[in-house]
């Protein structure tokens, strides 16, 4: 089979198209039909060579809509903590944040110290602080560090941190960190539509857009294609080395990419580093599935994208979709879970 180099960002990768991931692709087209999507991608890095690439559909549900190509940007949702995630392992690596067992009251002063009492930073980044928001007012949910819950009010909590310590956005940071020496323009957050943006179906917003129009990287109008996606991914599988010009710190990937939640006496509630799903051992209420091995880790959004890394099997897979929440009779834990086995049993 013949290997066609590619210049792809700031690295060289050949394109080598590979049958060993048929069932992964044929399951990204089952999941686009369960979900009626109109438009679907899916990107597969293996052994340093991009395996796969396909891209389905359209845009849009609208006529004559602008086919799926490869400078199609998808909104990524709450892929976007991945990123949120980098900046806060920035901070730690430059000294900005001293730790993440800091208490976060000691960093941000607009919040009830009482209310926040023992929560630490850790606790925000893997989902066990046990803070809601209730019709705009900050409240406790569980005791930080006993439980596992999904909600926003960390983030936004994580953002201010960063701007507060680094004197950054996310969005600036990962711009002079990442995007600008990697050259990935199609990657960023938006708050006016251009062609090449999907239509996000199903979401209620006017044009797929957050009721934030923010693009400081703290809110969702984050829009990605799926070869920057899975060159996001390929950076951290290799370390931040990738290319001797615009390596990244390995530690700051290694602490972002680890595990880092406190001991849960639920051990089928999710695992995270700093906000990635991390895979340390089976789960039911995991997003990863079982047959995905141990040290792998994923970050995946509510438009049904999904980033997976498998450091085990040298391989990053992708998918994409432009479809807003589960529709009646979709599984979307299942689903998730049972996408990540099929990549992990191409190797069975």
């Amino acid at each position: 089979m013949s290997v066609k180099h590619v210049e792809v960002r700031t690295v060289y990768l050949p394109r080598e198209k590979s049958k060993q991931f048929e069932a992964t692709v044929k399951h990204v087209q089952a999941t686009q039909s369960a979900i009626n999507a109109s438009g679907a991608a899916v990107l597969i890095i293996h052994q340093d060579k991009v395996v796969r690439e396909e891209y389905f559909g359209y845009q849009s549900s609208e006529p004559n809509s602008r086919p799926i190509q490869e400078d199609t940007q998808f909104h990524v949702a709450s892929v976007r903590k991945s990123y949120i995630g980098f900046a806060v392992s920035y901070s730690l690596y430059h000294g900005y944040i001293s730790s993440i067992d800091d208490l976060v009251s000691d960093y941000l002063e607009t919040y009830d110290r009482k209310l926040l009492r023992d929560t630490t930073i850790r606790h925000l980044l893997t989902h066990t602080h046990g803070l809601r928001m209730n019709h705009g007012e900050a409240q406790r949910e569980f005791p930080a560090g006993e439980s596992w819950a999904y909600r926003g009010i960390g983030i936004d909590m994580l953002c201010n941190i960063v701007r507060k310590t680094s004197g950054k956005t996310v969005a600036q940071i990962l711009s002079q960190e990442v995007f600008e020496p990697m050259k990935l323009e199609q990657t960023g957050w938006y708050n006016q539509p251009t062609d090449n943006l999907v239509s996000v179906l199903g979401k209620t917003d006017e044009g797929g857009w957050s009721d934030a129009e923010s693009i400081a990287g703290d809110k969702s109008n984050m829009y990605v294609s799926a070869q920057d996606l899975a060159y996001w991914g390929y950076l951290h599988m290799k370390g931040g080395d990738i290319g001797e010009k615009n390596a990244v710190p390995g530690r700051i990937i290694h602490t972002a990419t680890s595990l880092q939640s406190p001991a849960l006496k639920n051990r089928e509630l999710p695992q995270n580093g700093f906000l990635w799903f991390v895979k340390a051992h089976p789960a039911r209420q995991h997003e990863i599935g079982d047959v995905v091995p141990a040290g792998s880790y994923q970050i995946l959004g509510y438009s049904t994208v999904t980033l997976l890394v498998i450091p085990k099997y040298d391989t990053v897979a992708v998918r994409m979709f432009n479809r807003w929440g589960s529709p009646p009779g979709y599984d979307y834990l299942s689903d998730v879970r049972s996408f990540g086995d099929t990549v992990a049993r191409s190797f069975k």
